[in-house]
Parts: C-alpha cells; structure tokens; sequence
C-alpha cells in the first residue's frame, strides 16, 4: 500500500515538474575568489552576476533557467586548469567569463578547448592568449602589444623620461607587458637600464637600492597591486619620488590601502577596464553593483559584466538559431566569435578572427593623494581585424 501511494506521489510530482520543466543552464565565472587578488577576481563575478540576473527573464520564456556557477582559481595557472576541467565536466555550463589572469587564461582555455567551452575574458591582455588560435578564446579588452606602447609613450610623452628601471612579476602578465614597454621605449632611444624579474612580495630593500643607484627618471613595474603596492610603499619610504608606471594590473582600489597614504602619490597605470565615470552608461549599473553586494563597482566589475552579457548574447543568439531550444557548447563557441553585441557599458564588441576585440579603448590613470583620476584615453586596435 506504501509503495503505491509512494508511486502515485512521485508520478504526481513528475506530471508537475513536467508542467512547468525548466532546463538548466549555467554561465560560469574562472576569477580569483581568495587569496591576494580576490578583490578583482570577485568584481568580476559580481559584474557577471548582474548579467544573469539581468538576462533570466529572456531564457525562461525559452523555457531554459539561467544560474551562475563561480568557480575560483586563485589567481594560480594549476588551481584554474584543474578547475576548468571540473567546468567541463559540467555539461549545464555552456560559456565561461574568464580568467583576471592571462597565465591562468593560457592553461585553462587549453583545457576547455576539445569541450568547445567558450571563455570571454574581461581582463587577459598577453599577447599569448590569443595569439594560439583557439576557437573559444575571445576577449573584451586591448592586448599587451596595445598597453605596452601606450605605457611608453606616457613615460616618454607625458613623463618626459629618458631613462627607465623596468620591473616584472615574472608571470606570462608582467613578463609580457614589460617585454612591450622595453621595446617601445628602446625604439624611442630611451635608455633602459634594467628589466628585472622578481618574485618578492615583502622585501624591496635590494631592488630599492639598485633604483636609488641608478637614478630613473620613471620606474615601469609589470605586476599585479598586491605585490607592486608593497613595493611603491617602501620606494616612497625610502625616500625616492620617482614616478611608478604599470599596467592595469595596479587597476584595484586596493593599491592605494597596500601604498600607505606616502606611497599613493606620483603613480600611473594603463587599464583596459574603464574607471566607473568614464563609462557614461554605468550609472544605473553601479547604483545596482552597490545595492546588491554593497560594494562600490570597479573597472574590472563593469567589465565582467560586459564579457557576461556578451557571452549570454551569444547563448541566446545560438538557442534562438537552435529552434528555440537549449544550444550545443560549439553552437555557443561560434555565435559568441560571430556576433555583434551592443548595448554594453564599454561600447560595441565585435571580434577579429583570433578572438581579439577589434575596437578596444585603454585609460591612463593618475594616483596622486591617494586619490585615482582618469589622465588620458588612448582608443587601440589589434593589427588583425
């Protein structure tokens, strides 16, 4: 008797599920949710979080139910990998906004390549990432080869700089940008007199002494805010004004806390992500941004919010192409690498044929005061269109 009441309850569950069956589906987000650079990593999957609440309404009247699934690689190449291949393996996942970091970006886009998984980064600019070739890489933002001239020439231009110590992280990142600005600034007969890698997050007393030496005109550093705030930091304390440039890796409002009220002062960085006020659409998206994670949006918050509208774009385009019905991870692949998507904060997005945007913007940030203010916009274009 038990069993046959059992029965006709989950037959009768089933016939109400079936009523109103939704199919899942999700768009995952590979970012830095712990560890040194968690602050970014976690704008970004905010900004995407936005994108999917924003888009649920168009997917359920397809009958598809839209969730995020945040996935976090802590900033290291081995940790986004192995979870790449765990978003693989989840066959409701059908795009990825990704990575904040290019030398997790290489690995992990490998690895979700035979799956045909599609990744639109919100903040890889190593030339690397897409200079491989694969199908499901694109990004939204300008390339190294892009940042670094525009580096240089605010040091040679705006800083009038004749003689420059270059720093780097040693990652695919900082390797990659201070590769471009040596280039740049030797092809302008500015004398470098090092490019060094380093590693050290908490003793800069070596690398202080050598600058203290050599008496730069401006100091370019190829890393990430964590590391480089620290630096800055015990430059200042030792003393030394020099102006520090970077690229969009400084982009964190955490920079300035890691500097110390001394140490925010005469900084510049290159970004790809735009600052808030200079996005004359954001408005309304940072007034959401703060009341739902009462947090203030950044740059990399906006544009994880614009990779995720490009990449539910693109899901919506192939399941509209697919008789209305949940598309394959391919279909997503080529709708998201074929499409035009307007209606973004940064402008229009279109991609060349390696995945690279064709039409990028870079902004020129001054940290002075302890206070962060667009300097200059440089409009950019990958040399593929």
């Amino acid at each position: 008797m038990k069993k046959t009441a059992l029965s006709l309850s989950v037959l009768a569950a089933l016939a109400l599920g079936g009523a109103s069956a939704q199919t899942t589906i999700k768009l995952a987000t590979l970012s830095p949710l712990s560890g040194g650079q968690s602050d970014l990593g976690t704008q970004i999957r905010n900004g995407a979080q936005l994108a999917v609440n924003e888009y649920k309404p168009q997917f359920q009247r397809l009958g598809l139910n839209l969730q995020l699934a945040p996935y976090d690689d802590q900033a290291d190449p081995a940790t986004g990998t192995a979870q790449a291949r765990k978003i693989a393996s989840d066959r409701s996942i059908l795009a990825v906004v990704g990575t904040l970091n290019s030398g997790v970006a290489i690995p992990s886009s490998a690895a979700l390549a035979p799956s045909r998984v599609a990744l639109v980064s919100p903040a890889n600019t190593a030339n690397q990432v897409t200079d491989r070739g694969l199908s499901n890489m694109n990004r939204i933002v300008a390339r190294d080869d892009a940042q670094g001239p525009a580096g240089a020439n605010f040091i040679t231009g705006t800083l009038k700089a004749n003689k420059v110590y270059i720093l780097n992280d040693k990652t695919a990142y900082g390797e990659g940008l201070a590769r471009e600005v040596e280039k740049a600034l030797k092809a302008k007969n500015v004398q470098v007199v090092a490019n060094e890698g380093t590693e050290e997050k908490s003793d800069f007393s070596s690398i202080v002494a050598k600058i203290r030496l050599q008496r730069p005109d401006a100091i370019y550093f190829g890393g990430i805010y964590n590391q480089v705030g620290v630096f800055i930091k015990q430059l200042r304390e030792a003393g030394i004004t020099t102006p520090v440039v970077g690229g969009d890796g400084l982009d964190s409002a955490e920079l300035v806390t890691i500097a110390g009220p001394q140490g925010a002062n005469n900084i510049y960085f290159t970004t790809v992500a735009a600052p808030i006020d200079a996005l004359p659409a954001a408005k309304t998206f940072a007034a959401n941004f703060q009341k739902t994670f009462n947090d203030a949006a950044q740059g990399f918050g906006a544009f994880g919010y614009d990779a995720a509208k490009v990449a539910l774009q693109g899901i919506l385009n192939a399941a509209k192409a697919n008789g209305n019905k949940a598309p394959t991870r391919a279909q997503v692949e080529a709708a998201i690498r074929k499409g035009n998507f307007t209606g973004l904060l940064s402008g229009n997005v279109s991609f060349n044929s390696v995945g690279d945007r064709k039409a990028a913007t870079l902004y020129v940030m001054n940290v002075q005061d302890g206070k962060t203010k667009l300097a200059a916009s440089v409009p950019v274009r990958p040399a593929k269109q």
